[in-house]
């Protein structure tokens, strides 16, 4: 299942900030993002090539502008979770306001033309936000929007985008998905 190949990875881009720069919990333990230096910028490069392989390595400036953008799309990925697509929409569309996201038509490393979002900020950190706002916004205005999830297994709060064509992805990772079917072994297992 796909959105479309642009609207994929930005969206794929902002389940990466959101894992990777929000404190939680992720696969049963505390989740802390790194701190400003080396580690996080080589995070939030990480995070960019979900989407975009080609993306530079970050500087130190974009790096925490992209940590407070991750915050602000974590509240998206929390609100469609709980089935509160109203507060998704109106934090999306702030994002968009924030941004001045604006339509722009690319074509970039041998793929046809496709649509691009950018700031008008004129930074990397507006840019990727701009992008990843206006995919959520595709996501949440179209009938797929429950695609868009939070992990279920106890202590994870990491988000996914279930691209499966069935649409019943309910883990971030098959890392929680074992730790889940474990646990209901074990609990079946010592039932007399």
């Amino acid at each position: 299942m796909n959105f479309n190949s642009h609207t994929d990875a930005v969206v794929a881009v902002a389940a990466a900030l959101v894992n990777r720069l929000t404190p939680g919990e992720a696969h049963g333990r505390p989740y802390t993002p790194p701190p400003p230096g080396p580690d996080r910028r080589a995070t939030v490069t990480d995070a960019l090539r979900a989407g975009h392989r080609g993306s530079r390595e970050v500087t130190d400036a974009e790096a925490a502008e992209l940590s407070r953008v991750a915050a602000e799309l974590r509240v998206v990925f929390d609100a469609v979770e709980t089935g509160d697509l109203d507060t998704a929409a109106r934090q999306v569309n702030r994002v968009l306001d924030r941004t001045q996201a604006r339509p722009h038509l690319e074509r970039h490393d041998g793929e046809p033309w496709h649509l691009h979002f950018h700031g008008g900020g004129g930074t990397l950190g507006d840019d990727w936000a701009a992008g990843c706002a206006s995919g959520l916004a595709i996501v949440l205005g179209g009938d797929l929007y429950d695609r868009l999830g939070v992990c279920t297994a106890s202590h994870c709060d990491r988000v996914y985008v279930d691209v499966s064509r069935n649409g019943t992805r309910r883990f971030c990772s098959t890392t929680c998905q074992n730790r889940v079917k474990t646990a209901a072994f074990r609990a079946r297992a010592s039932r007399p």
